[in-house]
């Protein structure tokens, strides 16, 4: 009568029975954890300081910044090895912050020198995501992906659980400096970490001897020969261009102006997303050999851009965080399978390269906000995310119309358990 409920446990816990992975999950989590106080703090800071939405869609955008960059990352992974370019991304981190720490303490941050600060960050944060999920790739037997994909991304969800709420409660109780000493200390023992995952890189050598533009040559080629991944790569395009500007560099400007709260309102609306985020990881983690990613992404993409839409037209911040719970779980439910299929597609050769290419989506991201910060002064927050919300949901189902040979029959390859 038990069995259901020790299968369920026996799924989370297999990824664990990995060393490497025992020491990638706490150092994903700390850096996550930093990652997400630092977004908060500082994002709360150039709003409150300046009064500007425009540059506060501006400070989100530098945070992407590297995405134009990020396929050479996916490179330096495949030759030196993902935990060594992952560790050397991850003391920048702890160095920025220290920075604006000292800053703060001295009294001389000022908001040009946070979005410089946001910029130079922005250049390499990027690839954090695609690091990590290569790491996971390169340790995890392939029976296992599935499921050590969603325990993972549990350490970036529960961080816009915890990050959020820890940022606002730290810099309201202590102030600025010692929250972002906080930061700092994560960012540092989360490189340590770092240094204990994965093994010797077994490719390192056989790509020593090409050129660096015939690599990235393959990578590109590869993904745009390969109709799955193309399908893939225009699907997270677009979700960054119109989905995740209103969850991520929107909410601060929500929660003052639409919601009329503070920094702990708006930790609790980001709270809200990442819980559901949260749900959808464990619930992948649980059921992961039964998924057909294709299908899945696909269909929880229209779901997220559903979700969305109810929130844009909620009239209160209570139902908001409901649908942001929602919406965090169809996201979490869409983009963790994608990540598997293009990793299962990609194999060895190429995994870090076509992660890379991957993280290029991710400059739809600062392009959306962008036209945000210029829309919603002259048509308002209701009308701009609505129409993000619509347009997004119809592109979604021209994708799946576009690529349905490759994404929709259970005998696809992408929808290989």
């Amino acid at each position: 009568m038990n069995q259901p409920g020790r299968n369920s446990r026996s799924e989370i816990l297999a990824p664990f029975a990995v060393r490497s992975f025992r020491f990638q999950w706490p150092a994903d989590l700390l850096t996550s954890w930093g990652i997400e106080m630092e977004v908060l703090i500082l994002g709360w800071y150039i709003l409150t300081a300046t009064g500007s939405v425009l540059l506060l869609t501006i400070y989100g955008s530098l945070q992407y910044a590297g995405t134009l960059i990020a396929p050479m990352f996916g490179l330096a992974g495949d030759r030196f090895g993902h935990r060594n370019v992952l560790c050397v991304m991850r003391a920048i981190y702890a160095a920025l912050s220290t920075a604006i720490t000292l800053m703060a303490l001295a009294h001389v941050l000022t908001p040009v020198a946070a979005l410089v600060i946001a910029g130079v960050n922005g250049l390499v944060r990027p690839s954090d995501l695609a690091m990590r999920n290569a790491l996971v790739a390169e340790t995890m037997p392939g029976d296992r992906l599935m499921a050590a994909m969603g325990v993972a991304r549990t350490t970036s969800d529960s961080a816009r659980v915890v990050g959020p709420l820890a940022g606002a409660l730290l810099v309201t109780a202590a102030g600025l400096p010692f929250a972002y000493a906080v930061v700092t200390v994560f960012y540092a023992i989360g490189c340590l970490l770092t240094l204990g995952v994965g093994a010797p890189y077994a490719a390192a050598t056989r790509l020593a001897s090409l050129s660096i533009w015939r690599d990235l040559r393959e990578g590109v080629a590869y993904v745009w020969d390969t109709p799955e991944s193309l399908a893939a790569m225009w699907l997270a395009f677009l979700v960054n261009m119109t989905a995740y500007p209103l969850t991520l560099g929107l909410l601060p400007y929500v929660a003052r102006d639409v919601y009329h709260v503070g920094q702990t309102g708006l930790g609790t609306l980001t709270a809200s997303f990442a819980i559901g985020s949260l749900a959808g990881s464990v619930l992948i983690s649980v059921i992961g050999r039964s998924i057909r990613p294709a299908r899945m992404m696909v269909t929880f993409s229209f779901v997220w851009y559903v979700m969305l839409l109810v929130f844009v037209h909620m009239p209160g911040i209570n139902a908001g965080r409901v649908t942001l719970v929602l919406a965090g779980l169809a996201q979490s439910l869409s983009m963790t399978p994608m990540a598997v299929m293009l990793l299962h597609g990609a194999g060895a050769k190429f995994r870090g390269r076509v992660m890379g290419v991957r993280m290029l989506a991710i400059y739809g991201l600062p392009l959306g906000l962008l036209a945000a910060g210029s829309l919603i002064p002259r048509f308002g927050f209701d009308a701009t995310a609505s129409a993000y919300c619509v347009a997004g949901g119809l592109l979604t189902i021209g994708i799946g119309v576009r690529w349905r040979g490759a994404l929709w029959p259970l005998s696809a390859p992408a929808n290989t358990r």
